[in-house]
């Protein structure tokens, strides 16, 4: 209870206060009446707007607001719609910018028709003209299963990712293993296929595996890479057989016949593993392909440390696939290159191994030397494995032949026209008759056709030292490794 003179004085404060309160708020009532008043008086005699009624009853009610019962906030005009937002443009990886490079032999003359159709002689299969954002192609040979299926089928895909953006434009196509036009040829014709050579002039475009190989049941990129990673994350490196792994068809090149010399045997154990599709002869191999081959599931092929990637007859699809198994991936020294692989670093995103007499031995050092390091045998695995599920996405496989058709379409002397027994290619044309897993890897590489996607933003081209650098490095680090297999 509080003492009497206290609450004397709190009710004295209240009645005082109070009275104040009931003060201002019968000035405020009353100032409404009068401006209700002095409202009808004006519409009467006057004609003042109603406007002019409420504006002065704000002054006045605003007038007799004592101070430090602080301002009415200012009326703020309303923000503006925001614009939307426009799509980053990303830079492409480092690798689009051998676009240039492969592109270089016709800069400064241009690719006329004759020029172009010079490319026959040298036995291209077909011929691709976009006219329009329509496809058209003439067949000149047979192609070795559904290649030139499949990759025109990724054309097709294209021109509906980007509809309306790509240029028109006329080119040939050869679905053999072996780049062929010379580098030193006085006018080489361009001439598209699934790689090319140091030596050689042809044009590195993206294989028909990226959309699937349904004759020997491997699935489309997209989704066997998803596959693969998840395998990955199932296996830890540490917990993998700690050999050198490789299984395949040594039959296609004199490389592969050499690695049979490394596999494991009663006399010497190079810590290889090799296993062969085709056991004694090319029957056996057709075998496999006829039973689709249910025992070699590349998503479930990264169970060692190490893999090898050899080249067969040419430049082999495989690599892809070793090179995304989280192993470290051991080359056999490489004669030629697909699109993206120029974009590999050794001793970064792979260990190179001799190509010579002395390839058991180095893979021997190779895997003794990861075994032995397990943390950098890791970082370069991983580095491999990084590389292809981030810079080899599908993404990037269309940008890469939207921007390397692009450039080329530049370079062209004359309006392509539809050629002589050229037909047009559709989606449907393509599906039409398809059964099995040529209809279900169609099915699941189409795209929605609305071309609201946008490309990666393409890198300058390499200066001449920049060039010669990267060669050196890749030359220097192979010395390295030799010479520390020769210690």
């Amino acid at each position: 209870m509080q003492p009497p003179a206290k609450a004397g004085r709190l009710t004295r404060s209240l009645t005082v206060n109070g009275g104040v309160f009931i003060f201002i708020a019968a000035i405020v009532a009353c100032a409404f009446v009068s401006a209700y008043w002095m409202s009808a008086s004006a519409r009467m005699h006057h004609g003042l707007s109603q406007n002019s009624s409420l504006s002065l009853l704000i002054i006045r009610v605003a007038s007799i607001i004592p101070a430090g019962w602080g301002a009415l906030p200012p009326q703020q005009p309303p923000a503006p719609a925001p614009d939307a937002a426009e799509p980053a443009t990303t830079a492409c990886p480092a690798y689009f910018r051998w676009i240039h490079e492969d592109l270089r032999p016709w800069r400064a003359t241009g690719i006329t028709r004759e020029t172009l159709e010079g490319a026959r002689r040298y036995g291209a299969k077909f011929r691709v003209t976009v006219l329009a954002g329509r496809l058209y192609v003439a067949r000149y040979g047979r192609c070795f299963q559904t290649r030139d299926v499949f990759t025109q089928w990724g054309i097709l895909q294209l021109l509906r990712r980007y509809a309306g953006r790509l240029p028109d434009l006329d080119l040939m196509f050869d679905c053999q293993d072996l780049p062929v036009i010379n580098a030193g040829d006085h006018t080489p014709p361009p001439l598209f296929r699934y790689c090319g050579s140091e030596f050689t002039l042809d044009i590195a475009f993206p294989d028909w595996s990226f959309w699937g190989w349904p004759e020997l049941n491997i699935k489309p990129w997209e989704a066997l890479r998803r596959e693969i990673s998840e395998a990955n994350a199932a296996l830890d490196w540490t917990r993998r057989t700690p050999y050198a792994y490789w299984k395949g068809n040594p039959t296609v090149g004199a490389a592969r016949r050499e690695l049979l010399k490394c596999n494991v045997s009663r006399e010497r154990d190079w810590n290889a593993r090799i296993y062969v599709q085709a056991r004694h002869s090319y029957a056996d191999w057709r075998t496999e392909v006829r039973d689709g081959f249910r025992a070699s599931d590349l998503a479930k092929q990264c169970t060692h440390r190490y893999k090898m990637y050899v080249e067969g007859r040419g430049w082999s699809v495989s690599e892809k696939y070793i090179l995304a198994c989280d192993s470290v991936t051991l080359v056999v020294r490489p004669r030629f290159h697909d699109f993206f692989s120029r974009g590999l670093v050794p001793l970064r995103h792979y260990w190179p191994v001799r190509g010579d007499r002395g390839q058991c031995r180095s893979i021997k050092f190779a895997v003794d030397w990861g075994n032995s390091h397990p943390g950098k045998a890791r970082e370069i695995g991983g580095n491999a494995s990084r590389f292809v599920q981030e810079e080899l996405t599908m993404d990037n496989v269309y940008d890469y032949m939207f921007h390397l058709l692009s450039e080329y379409a530049r370079l062209l002397r004359y309006r392509p026209t539809v050629p002589d027994g050229a037909v047009e290619v559709t989606v449907r044309s393509m599906a039409r008759g398809r059964r099995g897993l040529e209809r279900e890897f169609m099915a699941g590489t189409a795209g929605n056709g609305s071309g609201s996607a946008e490309p990666c933003e393409l890198p300058l081209p390499f200066g001449s030292e920049e060039l010669e650098t990267l060669r050196r490095r890749k030359a220097d680090a192979a010395r390295r490794v030799e010479t520390w297999e020769e210690r």
